[in-house]
């Protein structure tokens, strides 16, 4: 593995009633820092400005502590707001909340114990010859520890935070609540399509017993890969709020970037991984909907890259998969008749849209779909596409008023593309796109 990162420490808010009050004290913050801004602007003048007081670098800087030590659903949200179209979060929150993408406060060691203690039972440390109290990773939902069985098996145990499970509805409700009062999501947006997803996807998440059956479900889909891997379940050790897995080498892809590795190296693995993604959503029609760079792990000497989240998988009706390939179809092929016409038939448009509006969102689709539309090799590294994606969106929405979320059943398949684009972006690789989903596409 690589170097273990710095991680603060706090113990985790287990009680629902706990969890509501650490969501009053941020309104409370909330609330003091809105007055104070209000005053300034007031004292300076800006009078234009005033219906907007809460959106300061200082209190996104607020959430994104706060939700980094409460963990679990609220967190969880966070980034999954963080990660929509930029014209839903004001840029500076964007920003700062992406952070909560790969990393959360650890628990105590202390709180650590007990939660070993009840998965367990009393002596629990009987069964491991070592046990790494200090975390390879640390999530929303839980943290990762490096552990040798009594027959030495080599593990990494997920660990869920303590009350997580019990308290995702309340947390999602309460922390999207306090972002409309706080006036940091558009008044005319409606979240309800995300808050529902969210707390599906979250309960999914939270049962490891169940991402043990995707881990194993997951080996068997990528079957003898000679790119992709999957670590072995060990079901004597897996509990519902324990999942224990064989421990694998690896560089995480952040590691990766930083330590400037060969252009072939990042072209190979943003390839596979984006390979991997139009695999999943045209011949698995199941997909792993967290591209976070910490899910991913590189063996560079073995050409191996490794899985290692697979707690947000979803299933993909057949029928949806197959309106995506006629939208990708009518996308590369340039056809705006037949692409409006799948636009319709997924949700993105509705037949009482305004025209201009709609053509402008089918230009925005254009748009963020051009490195799959040339059939040539296209550099991440040396393009400003997310910032003209995000210029035109925003421009949908002040000039058009076309701001609304997703269809819900499409929520976590841009989640992925988006997250795709953003990794293959990070690793700066050049790859051709289009090559890669011809592949799926072309019956």
């Amino acid at each position: 593995m690589g170097k273990k990162p710095f991680r603060k420490s706090s113990r985790v808010p287990t009680s629902r009633i706990e969890r509501l009050a650490r969501m009053g004290m941020m309104a409370g913050k909330f609330a003091l820092s809105g007055a104070t801004e209000t005053a300034k602007r007031v004292m300076s003048g800006e009078m234009e400005s005033l219906s907007m007081p809460f959106l300061t670098p200082a209190n996104a800087q607020n959430i994104a502590r706060s939700l980094s030590k409460m963990r679990g659903a609220s967190m969880k949200l966070g980034q999954l707001l963080s990660m929509e179209s930029d014209d839903l979060l004001p840029p500076e929150f964007t920003e700062v909340l992406s952070v909560l993408r790969s990393s959360a406060d650890t628990m105590p060691d202390d709180q650590l114990r007990r939660v070993l203690g009840q998965a367990y039972g009393k002596g629990w440390e009987e069964k491991f010859i070592e046990f790494d109290f200090d975390p390879i990773a640390s999530a929303s939902i839980g943290q990762v520890h490096r552990a040798v069985a009594k027959d030495g098996r080599v593990m990494a145990l997920k660990i869920q935070y303590p009350g997580i499970a019990k308290s995702i509805a309340s947390d999602v409700d309460n922390l999207a609540s306090l972002l409309r009062v706080a006036r940091i999501l558009p008044g005319d947006f409606d979240p309800s399509g995300i808050i529902t997803e969210a707390k599906r996807e979250l309960r999914r998440e939270a049962d490891y017993l169940l991402e043990a059956d995707n881990l194993r479900r997951y080996r068997k889909l990528i079957g003898n890969d000679e790119v992709l891997c999957v670590p072995q379940v060990f079901e004597d050790y897996s509990t519902k709020h324990v999942l224990a897995m064989e421990f694998m080498e690896g560089i995480p892809l952040d590691e990766l970037i930083e330590r400037g590795r060969t252009q072939k190296l990042r072209d190979q693995v943003g390839a596979a991984l984006t390979n991997l993604m139009f695999r999943e959503l045209f011949e698995f029609k199941t997909m792993q909907t967290d591209p976070n760079l910490a899910n991913y792990l590189v063996q560079p000497h073995e050409g191996k890259i490794v899985l290692l989240d697979l707690g947000a998988m979803q299933d993909l009706a057949p029928d949806l998969t197959k309106r995506y390939k006629r939208l990708v179809k009518a996308t590369i092929a340039g056809d705006r008749e037949e692409l409006s016409d799948a636009a319709l038939s997924i949700g993105f448009l509705l037949e009482d849209d305004d025209p201009r509006a709609a053509e402008a969102l089918l230009d925005l689709m254009l748009l963020s779909c051009d490195p799959m539309r040339t059939n040539h090799v296209y550099d991440f590294g040396d393009t400003d596409l997310a910032a003209r994606v995000r210029e035109m969106g925003m421009e949908l929405a002040l000039e058009h008023g076309l701001r609304r979320a997703p269809p819900a059943e499409t929520l976590f398949i841009h989640r992925k593309i988006g997250g795709n684009f953003l990794l293959c972006t990070r690793l700066k690789c050049r790859i051709n796109i289009r090559a890669i989903v011809d592949r799926y596409i072309n019956d």
